[in-house]
């Protein structure tokens, strides 16, 4: 309760130090968060902001992966008129800060005490030669299998915590006739299914692979064992899957109409949203393979150089709400994620939250949490469309073998660097 009351007194300090310049006005913010679970969580930083007598201006761009807000966005710094705030991943922010871009959120951050409770693996991403510019909102994990219960206790057998037993799983609701696995076939989600499989191998091959770029690691067995893994999983898919968006497969494991999605937290929200209780309804568990390790991204509001001390003063104040621990705690309750904040309490989130947590500050302690290759977080832009266009082609059926799309994929990123 004090930390809570001394966080409230420092983030009271600055919005009075930015709003004495000018009064904050309005903020524009750009965002892809517009499926239902998405759209709920977002409700809960505009109402924290609309409290605090700023307004919001909605610049919503449909597409879960966010390629289409970046192009979006692209346009708008283009005509010279960026947004007050832009929902950004990883890498890209980075990009935008090399280009100058992006403000400063220094003295916010100092104020408030970022550094000490933001994890460096997200600071990583949230400063740019020293200086803050951009303010996390979450941690998503991304290696997370999503299970109808019913489905799963159909089968007759656990939950499923090797390759094997995974494979035992899906051929029992297959032969129920049921959809073992629901998915959308975008290139974001095939990389994200590649990602847990390619963790699975290794939390040490991982890390060789997708952030040190090993050509020896990417195009090696491993990597061929993924990619064989990748295309026993097409067959556990229904054959309308293509350019699906991850929220409907998301439905048919909520509707019963399939058994499990692999898919990162952002899916709870959705189950919530739809009056599904974890342990009841669902099952939530860390991708076969992978327990104890964890990839991540973090949803973060990158703020752009804009004129005018009103126009600074409302961006200080949404980082502050931002950061702010009960918003951090009441935002990510509803989003599926957890806190980008290491201080912020279990207390209020349910079992998968909590498991959630847990797994992440385990995964920090024992170095085998990595930034998300299928999110941006793994390796820059280049070389993750470069993955992209590899594992989608897999995914359909483009190489004889796992061999063929592993030695596709080293000289695809060495060529991509």
């Amino acid at each position: 309760m004090r930390a809570y009351l001394g966080m409230t007194m420092k983030a009271a300090a600055v919005l009075a130090m930015t709003t004495s310049i000018a009064k904050a006005e309005d903020v524009e913010v750009l965002h892809w968060w517009t499926s239902g679970g998405e759209a709920a969580a977002l409700n809960v930083l505009k109402e924290d902001l609309a409290a605090k007598g700023i307004g919001w201006v909605d610049m919503p761009v449909a597409g879960g992966g966010g390629e289409a807000a970046m192009t979006a966005l692209r346009a708008r710094v283009t005509a010279g008129n960026p947004p007050t705030a832009v929902q950004m991943l990883g890498f890209d922010i980075q990009d935008w800060a090399a280009e100058g871009a992006l403000g400063n959120l220094d003295d916010v951050a100092t104020a408030e005490g970022w550094d000490a409770v933001i994890p460096e693996a997200l600071q990583r991403f949230s400063k740019y030669d020293g200086h803050w510019i951009a303010a996390p909102v979450n941690v998503h994990s991304t290696n997370w299998v999503w299970i109808n219960k019913a489905a799963l206790d159909a089968t007759g057998l656990g939950e499923p915590k090797s390759w094997d037993e995974l494979v035992a799983v899906l051929d029992k609701m297959k032969e129920a006739g049921i959809t073992p696995v629901a998915h959308g076939g975008q290139p974001w989600q095939d990389a994200t299914i590649f990602d847990a499989l390619v963790l699975a191998e290794g939390a040490d091959f991982y890390k060789a692979a997708f952030i040190d770029l090993d050509p020896a690691a990417l195009g090696g067995e491993k990597m061929a064992a993924a990619f064989d893994h990748l295309i026993k999983l097409r067959s556990y898919m229904d054959d309308n899957f293509s350019g699906r968006d991850w929220n409907l497969a998301s439905s048919m494991v909520i509707n019963g109409e399939a058994g499990m999605q692999f898919m990162g937290d952002w899916a709870k929200g959705e189950f919530l949203k739809a009056g599904k209780v974890p342990g009841t309804d669902f099952v939530c568990i860390r991708f076969p393979g992978t327990q104890g390790a964890v990839t991540f991204n973090s949803d973060q509001f990158a703020m752009f150089a804009v004129q005018g001390d009103a126009k600074i003063a409302a961006q200080k104040a949404m980082a502050t709400a931002i950061e702010s621990p009960t918003f951090q705690s009441a935002f990510n309750v509803v989003k599926g994620s957890v806190p980008a904040r290491t201080d912020v309490p279990d207390t209020d989130f349910d079992d998968c939250g909590k498991k959630g947590m847990k797994d992440l500050a385990e995964a920090s302690a024992a170095g085998t949490l990595f930034g998300s290759m299928a999110h941006g977080h793994g390796a820059p832009a280049s070389v993750k469309n470069a993955t992209y266009d590899v594992i989608t082609a897999a995914v359909n059926g483009q190489y004889a073998d796992g061999a063929a799309a592993a030695k596709a994929l080293a000289d695809a990123v060495a060529a991509a660097q």
